[in-house]
């Protein structure tokens, strides 16, 4: 029986925990069964590497295989794992040396002629492989997000014949090198466009100051939502460790990543209607709330009054703790979660 062993990374909330795909091929019917808790997109696999094995020159092989993806009890979501399984079975099948993927990481979607095609959340699994020491294989539509985390070496692909030849060593692909962005000065709105209102000016100064929480009441059109949306403008800019943890949230949340926003505080305004796991974030694949895309910067709520008085309730354990612990069946997801709480009410008539 022939065996290989590649690396992937699945997606529990921020953390990306590694996944070793076991590819075992054994004699037998032809049968490519996968196995380890994969959703429909992870068992679509099967016939995406086919197809894209096939598709590019390479064999199949007519066995049994059976891709075990471990740890088994971690629930597998997404097509990132089609990179590693078809290198597995390159591998297993003697078509790749035994050595080939010897510390890489293999993440990206196959499509059926063999194209690598880019994946969601791709900044927290950058991060988790730099921690391990690993070198990550990506798909190069995948890039410049991933190129934010620095002291890490990127291969960057766009087929699946330029990562067998670079595995192979016939053409090997070199480290990609780019340069992240700094700093951008963002046109929004600016504290200085403000005339007069000298006592709610110096309020935002002193919340941005002591990193303080802010509640504004006055008449409707006081200008209570212009002064919130120009708090962050005089907020100081984001470190690296802020700005990556911003981006990878972002990045979970299928939200995307523009230079711009790389040392920009976030700003968060969602609508009194939002519902609670809205606000916490949640869902059978975790994904952030409003609370944690506010993670260093402003969680603005207009109308405070309107929101359900449960999904205020939400907000108390968050504001104590800085973070939110989602729990699942078989695996927990957490959130970080320090924000500036800026709310806005209008006063409450008099009877």
């Amino acid at each position: 029986m022939s065996f290989a062993t590649t690396h992937c990374r699945a997606a529990v909330g921020i953390d990306a925990p590694l996944v070793s795909v076991e590819t075992p091929l054994a004699n037998g019917l032809p049968a490519f069964n996968i196995v380890g808790l994969p959703e429909k997109a992870v068992q679509e696999s099967r016939d995406r590497v086919r197809s894209a094995l096939l598709n590019t020159g390479f064999e199949f092989p007519a066995r049994r295989i059976t891709v075990n993806l471990a740890p088994a009890d971690l629930p597998k979501q997404g097509s990132r794992f089609d990179l590693a399984i078809a290198v597995g079975i390159l591998i297993a099948s003697g078509q790749l040396p035994p050595a080939a993927s010897d510390g890489y990481e293999l993440v990206g979607e196959l499509s059926l002629a063999g194209t690598v095609r880019p994946v969601a959340a791709i900044l927290p699994i950058t991060l988790a492989a730099r921690s391990a020491g690993a070198k990550l294989v990506l798909p190069a539509a995948n890039l410049d997000e991933a190129a934010l985390v620095t002291d890490i070496a990127l291969y960057p692909v766009d087929h699946l014949l330029t990562l067998s030849g670079h595995l192979g060593g016939s053409q090997p692909v070199s480290p990609a090198s780019v340069i992240r962005p700094e700093g951008v000065a963002v046109d929004g709105p600016d504290l200085r466009d403000v005339h007069g209102q000298t006592l709610a000016r110096r309020a935002l100064e002193v919340a941005a100051a002591g990193r303080h929480n802010l509640l504004m009441m006055g008449p409707p059109g006081s200008g209570k939502s212009m002064l919130a949306n120009r708090l962050p403008g005089i907020l100081p800019p984001l470190d690296e460790h802020e700005a990556l943890q911003t981006a990878a949230l972002r990045s979970v949340a299928g939200l995307g990543y523009a230079a711009n926003d790389w040392s920009t505080r976030p700003f968060r305004a969602p609508h009194h209607t939002a519902s609670a796991v809205a606000l916490v974030g949640g869902g059978s694949m975790p994904r952030p709330g409003e609370i944690s895309l506010a993670h260093n910067g402003v969680l603005f709520l207009d109308e405070l009054p309107e929101f359900d008085m449960r999904v205020l309730e939400v907000l108390r354990e968050p504001l104590e703790s800085g973070r939110i612990l989602i729990s699942r069946a078989a695996r927990q997801a957490e959130f970080p979660a320090d924000f500036q709480l800026v709310a806005a009410m209008n006063p409450c008539p008099c009877g």
